[in-house]
């Protein structure tokens, strides 16, 4: 078998008749620090392409980016900021994003990732959590006015001095940086900031660089948890920039492909799959739009003759119902990764005959293993590119167990969990949630439920706490999903439990009918998996939806529809002691 990174034989089977599979190692680790890698690239290739922003009508090569990062860097520095420190980030996809990530890592500022969705009482926690000593933000995306809501939870910016803040809510936090021209009351400019440290010499920045460690915490991305708060990932130079090679390696980048990032930058798609699989290679960023964009990415991917593209399967499904899909030219199209969610099976065929993306691959992960451990290889036959995960990363070891921790033979499902250089070093300040996550042998237990095959392939057949039971049967969500997509009036189907008296729960499906095709009713959903599927797996409940509930990274959020589903069933919730 071969090393989807070198295409070297090494055996990437299970090991002992054991659901345990090792990732190679005939590829080094390394061990150096984000700006170091970028600076290697801003040498190799100082007038290539580094980052292209159309809806700003940017375009930066990599000397144009490293000298403004460097600026930025400075900048931060002259606010009083120091190694270590937190600065958060509250913006879509813009070009000061990319920027604040590349010179946060050149002084060991530790970059912490802010979902654009959150509101009030979320951004409150985030930044007192990890002690914000800085936040940039946008001034406002879609329908989050960041501004006012930033003003509301400290009203003393209104006669305070430009970063020296002093709020009762946000006690640590002293700088607020916005992005464009306004002038704000307590808030610094951005572009402000990149001024002044445009005359700081390049050799104080060089020192702190230089005594920045690969193990350092640089990044905090808080998970989006279903209950409970969020917690705050927290991950090393060494955990995203390795793993963000890696995910590029497997799609044969080189300085000549040009990549296209619909996904957010504050998740691990855009900033480690893609910004930092970039810099690893040299590869041009093509950030689209603020947000996802079908018509605004597939113009992208034509006009800056884009070779790879990220995106969870929705965004795929919608990029493949653009009006005029036939006449764009996408011929320099080849790879990808369709991750972030489970990867219909039909969606990726239609990727490939439709998309050009004849060598796409699917991922798998968490935020909190950097995030990819599984990846399918450009070598990989179609039929395994679109039914698996594909195999182990390098450097990184997985095992499946059961409820009681034993590892399970190939073939049968259990929970995945992971071990090696790609697992974060914990939850910010959160020991006891570290330890819940992590055991004493260092493996995270990811809470997803999988099968490695004979050969090492991975699938993921659920969550641990998506199952549902019924009448005493498991049954798995994902199972039943993959089933229902294969009916033709089916474009999006998340099938979930609800709570009922006589079976524990019933089996309810959620169905975004496909356009130009008839829309089904629940008779003839239930009718159609009547023989096909075991009697307690045919949903009870079938809903046709104009949508289905999403997280920004296109996660189907199951705990949103069962909770509608029961208030619309007038389902009664015994209290439990």
């Amino acid at each position: 078998m071969s090393d989807p990174v070198n295409n070297q034989t090494v055996d990437l089977s299970p090991r002992n008749g054991k659901s345990h599979v090792v990732g190679p190692t005939n590829v080094k680790l390394w061990r150096k620090t984000i700006s170091e890698a970028f600076k290697e690239t801003v040498a190799k290739f100082p007038d290539r392409d580094a980052a292209v922003f159309p809806e700003q009508g940017i375009r930066r090569s990599w000397a144009e980016l490293d000298t403004e990062a460097d600026a930025l860097a400075a900048g931060l520095l002259n606010l009083g900021l120091k190694t270590g420190d937190r600065v958060g980030i509250w913006s879509p996809n813009r070009y000061e994003w990319l920027l604040t990530q590349i010179a946060t890592a050149r002084v060991g500022l530790i970059l912490v990732t802010i979902n654009p969705a959150y509101r009030l009482a979320e951004v409150e926690y985030v930044l007192n959590q990890v002690e914000c000593a800085c936040l940039v933000t946008a001034a406002a995306f879609k329908t989050s006015n960041y501004v006012a809501m930033i003003q509301e939870l400290a009203p003393e910016l209104a006669s305070a001095k430009p970063g020296a803040l002093k709020s009762s809510v946000l006690p640590h936090l002293r700088s607020i940086v916005c992005m464009g021209d306004e002038t704000i009351s307590g808030m610094l400019n951005f572009g402000d900031v990149v001024q002044s440290g445009r005359k700081n010499k390049t050799n104080e920045l060089d020192a702190i660089s230089e005594s920045l460690s690969p193990d350092d915490a640089i990044n905090i991305q808080f998970t989006s948890g279903t209950t409970g708060a969020p917690k705050g990932a927290t991950l090393t130079h060494v955990n995203i920039l390795n793993n963000g090679r890696f995910v590029v390696d497997a799609q044969n980048f080189t300085e000549l492909d040009r990549l296209c990032i619909p996904v957010p930058l504050y998740h691990c798609f855009g900033m480690v799959m893609g910004v930092l699989g970039c810099i690893s290679t040299g590869a041009a960023m093509v950030f689209p739009s603020e947000g996802f964009d079908p018509i605004a990415t597939m113009s992208a991917l034509a006009n800056e003759r884009c070779t790879s593209i990220y995106g969870v399967p929705t965004m795929f499904v919608a990029c493949l119902q653009h009006p005029d899909i036939k006449s764009l030219n996408l011929d320099a199209l080849r790879t990808g990764v369709m991750a972030g969610a489970p990867c219909p099976i039909e969606v990726m065929k239609r990727c490939v005959s439709e998309l050009n993306l004849k060598d796409i691959t699917i991922a798998y992960g968490m935020t909190e293993t950097s995030p990819v451990s599984f990846q399918t290889s450009i070598s990989d036959p179609l039929e395994r590119r679109v039914s698996t995960v594909g195999r182990i990363q390098p450097h990184t070891e997985v095992k499946v167990i059961d409820a009681e921790g034993n590892t399970v033979p190939p073939g049968q499902q259990g929970e995945l969990c992971t071990r090696g250089y790609c697992v974060m070093k914990g939850y910010w300040n959160e020991p006891e949630r570290t330890s819940d996550a992590i055991d004493s042998d260092g493996w995270m237990h990811t809470g997803d439920l999988g099968v490695i095959d004979n050969e090492g392939y991975c699938n993921i057949t659920g969550r641990v706490k998506d199952m549902l039971i019924r009448g005493g049967e498991n049954v798995y969500p994902r199972e039943i999903e993959e089933f229902l997509y294969r009916h033709p009036s089916v474009q999006e189907v998340q099938v979930f439990g609800v709570p009922d008296k006589k079976f524990g729960e019933e089996v309810c499906a959620w169905i975004v009918p496909k356009a130009g095709q008839p829309i089904p009713n629940e008779a003839e959903i239930r009718a159609f998996c009547h023989g096909q599927i075991a009697h307690y797996k045919i949903p009870r409940f079938v809903r046709i939806k104009d949508s289905i509930p999403m997280t920004v990274t296109g996660k189907p959020q199951k705990f949103v529809m069962r909770d509608l589903m029961i208030k619309e069933l007038n389902i009664e919730i015994e209290e439990t002691a």
